[in-house]
């Protein structure tokens, strides 16, 4: 059995889980989400906490896949649990000179060191914040329910200006080290 599986997910109080045809649906009060569970994974929800177990009758052959789906689950009803109870936040950080940032609603404006702006349409799951303050590098805050979308979207602006390794100018996330190079050193010549 998966270590992660077995583990049980604890249902705070405001949310709700129904489990009908694989789909399980969690609602709370930072929204709704819905994922399918394989059949190879038994949800058993009971008296205030909900155990994954795997099914003996689906897959009977493959028990590496089937401890591996035991875990994947577990961990995905769990995220959406965590989700819709606390919801996810993470910032990124804009380092470089003349890099900014700004938003109308759910559409980025991205000025990044390019002869034009960047235009980013965020999708209306996610809440954006942007922060920009004198002599501090310009901060986007991301926040939603659904982990997976928030770290695909903050994947995808990342990717418009990755950090370089010589001046580390780039879209970063807070806190992240980048590894720096020293560059071209004097010819000894």
């Amino acid at each position: 059995m998966s270590r992660i599986g077995k583990l049980p997910i604890i249902i705070p109080a405001g949310v709700t889980i129904t489990h009908k045809d694989d789909i399980v649906t969690v609602k709370g009060p930072k929204g709704e989400l819905s994922q399918y569970v394989n059949p190879a994974v038994k949800l058993v929800i009971e008296d205030g906490h909900i155990v994954m177990e795997e099914n003996e009758d689906v897959m009977q052959d493959d028990t590496k896949q089937r401890h591996a789906f035991h875990g994947l689950y577990r961990a995905l009803v769990h995220n959406m649990v965590v989700g819709v109870s606390e919801g996810y936040k993470k910032t990124l950080q804009i380092v470089g000179v003349g890099y900014r940032v700004s938003n109308n609603g759910n559409i980025l404006e991205l000025q990044l060191g390019y002869s034009h702006s960047i235009l980013f349409v965020l999708p209306k799951e996610i809440k954006v914040e942007t922060k920009s303050e004198r002599n501090q590098d310009p901060l986007i805050m991301l926040e939603s329910c659904d982990k997976q979308l928030l770290g695909q979207v903050c994947a995808k602006i990342r990717s418009l200006r990755k950090p370089e390794p010589y001046k580390g100018k780039g879209i970063r996330f807070q806190g992240e080290v980048v590894r720096r190079k020293s560059g071209k050193s004097a010819s000894a010549k």
